[in-house]
């Protein structure tokens, strides 16, 4: 598989989960406050090489990175994602469209529990500013009623595209760091940047 398809196969996967996304928001009536972005402030947001991939290979197709040159996108000393806006007083993403998995997934999707239930997974704003909507929410799908996106199922996708790249979880900018790594690698024995 050339890294042009892997790009697309990932890519597939976050339209089927975004259909998924917005089917649950529809039902559940829950979503997040405008600008808030207050998730993206986690220090220890982890992530696979895999779901940035077609970020790296967007900024690679679009802006020709180097090694020399993606240090100013991301810098690993920072705890926080190198794709957060940090001059907005609320967290926004420079670059929504090639948002990660994780960032995809928080807020609206479940975990299956040892019971083989599915639990809610959301931020503490949702479950206060959302009291009614989320509880609601929450026991239709553990009851079976409805559905939500579960992240394994969705990790298990990107697991069965690269089982090398999509296995491991690292810290975010690290994960952004290593996609730019490996397209600019994959090129670099190229005579050509078209696949």
């Amino acid at each position: 598989m050339t890294l042009t398809d892997t790009v697309k196969s990932v890519e597939e996967i976050f339209q089927s989960l975004d259909v998924e996304v917005s089917a649950f928001k529809n039902w559940s009536g829950l979503s997040c406050a405008s600008g808030c972005g207050k998730c993206c402030t986690k220090p220890d947001i982890e992530a696979t090489v895999l779901e940035f991939l077609p970020l790296a290979y967007n900024l690679f197709k679009t802006e020709g990175y180097t090694p020399e040159l993606y240090a100013h996108v991301i810098d690993e000393g920072d705890s926080l994602c190198a794709l957060l806006d940090k001059t907005r007083s609320m967290g926004m993403c420079k670059n929504y469209t090639y948002r990660g998995m994780i960032c995809r997934l928080f807020g609206y999707s479940a975990r299956i529990n040892r019971l083989n239930q599915a639990e809610l997974i959301t931020c503490s704003i949702i479950k206060t500013e959302q009291a009614t909507p989320y509880q609601q929410a929450a026991v239709l799908i553990q009851v079976g009623d409805r559905t939500v996106p579960i992240m394994a199922k969705y990790y298990m996708q990107l697991l069965a595209l690269d089982p090398e790249l999509g296995k491991t979880l690292y810290p975010v900018n690290t994960a952004i760091r290593k996609a730019i790594e490996h397209v600019m690698h994959y090129y670099s024995y190229r005579e050509s940047t078209e696949d």
